[in-house]
């Protein structure tokens, strides 16, 4: 008869569960971060690797500077029983992996993958140091597009030059010691248990208090809308094809539906039902408080499509919408007050 992954699982929710216990092969650690733009993730990833064969077992290795009352952590207990938490400063610079170790309750894993280092230092370090003391089968890190320098190419391929940051530290420290590891670039994330809404709010903000929509130049710029499964999914491609992950190390995280700026104030206005009053701005003016860049700052997965597998989005921000503008309006986005003062800087003057 064969063991699924959830009869192996672990209940173990609450913070400061840390009882030691010798988890099976093909085991999975989740080191995720107190939330953000990337605050879902490790809660979508768990969802998708409970359901994944290869893996029998999972741990979120959880920033305790989470609001445990709010989303994606409030639903942990309901929606992945099975899966173990641990509570942990992962914001602590003096974290080693001994630290780290003790915390685990001197379990080891198969695979890891790293939703909450910013840089080769504290948690970070010890994420990598660990991993390479379990001899892990991965190393998947959780990077951002963020780093990228673009050169006018888009959209910006894994080989665009990328700034001295933090992120780039961790990836050199990874690979400096030899950890059989995967570096992911993703950019603006949505998803129903979100705890960072500023990309799409900013549309419906105006919209729905029939405010002029300002978006810069044209507005035929293209943007990277992704759903927090979608990218989940990416993060478990890896294990498609290990060896071609590993071979390849870096790859862009979006979706395959590539929207403009322009398309979206549409779209949402639809949802909405009103008239998109789109004003579109001179943006060596400036850039208000609109939520991208103001220029083309894209990336496409077609490296994670032809080196691993990957099906595509499953989800297209047309079609999540309209349960967006329902919890837009759950979370009083209606209702609350706005200073637009910062958008008639940039629209003042004059329009394009």
């Amino acid at each position: 008869m064969r063991t699924t992954p959830l009869a192996l699982a672990i209940l173990a929710i609450g913070a400061g569960t840390t009882s030691a216990f010798s988890l099976s092969m093909n085991s999975a650690l989740i080191v995720q971060n107190k939330g953000g733009g990337h605050g879902e993730l490790g809660f979508q990833l768990a969802k998708n690797l409970s359901t994944n064969e290869k893996i029998t077992s999972i741990t979120i290795l959880q920033d305790s500077a989470c609001n445990d009352a709010k989303e994606p952590f409030a639903s942990y207990s309901s929606d992945i029983p099975n899966v173990k938490i641990v509570k942990a400063d992962l914001s602590d610079e003096s974290m080693t992996a001994d630290t780290m170790q003790t915390l685990l309750g001197g379990s080891s894993y198969d695979y890891v993958w790293d939703n909450a280092s910013k840089g080769a230092v504290g948690g970070g370090k010890a994420v990598v140091d660990c991993a390479k003391q379990w001899n892990s089968k991965l190393l998947t890190y959780v990077s951002s597009a963020g780093i990228y320098k673009p050169d006018g190419v888009f959209p910006m391929s894994e080989t665009t030059p990328v700034k001295d940051s933090g992120q780039v530290q961790y990836e050199q420290y990874a690979k400096e010691n030899g950890l059989p590891f995967v570096s992911f670039r993703p950019q603006y994330i949505y998803g129903e248990k979100s705890n960072k809404w500023d990309y799409i709010d900013y549309f419906f903000d105006r919209l729905v208090r029939n405010e002029p929509l300002p978006i810069p130049s044209d507005g035929s710029q293209k943007v990277s809308l992704t759903n927090s499964a979608d990218v989940a999914s990416l993060l478990a491609s890896v294990l498609n094809d290990e060896a071609a992950a590993v071979e390849q190390t870096y790859f862009n995280c979006g979706t395959d539906q590539l929207v403009t700026y322009d398309e979206v104030a549409l779209m949402c206005a639809e949802v909405a039902g009103v008239e998109a009053n789109i004003q579109h701005f001179d943006p060596s003016l400036g850039k208000a408080s609109f939520p991208f860049r103001l220029t083309d700052f894209y990336v496409a997965p077609d490296m994670a499509k032809s080196k691993l597998g990957w099906e595509g989005s499953k989800h297209s921000l047309k079609e999540d919408l309209p349960w967006y503008f329902e919890s837009y309006q759950a979370r009083g986005g209606m209702t609350k007050e706005f200073d637009f003062s910062k958008d008639k800087e940039v629209l003042a003057p004059t329009s394009v």
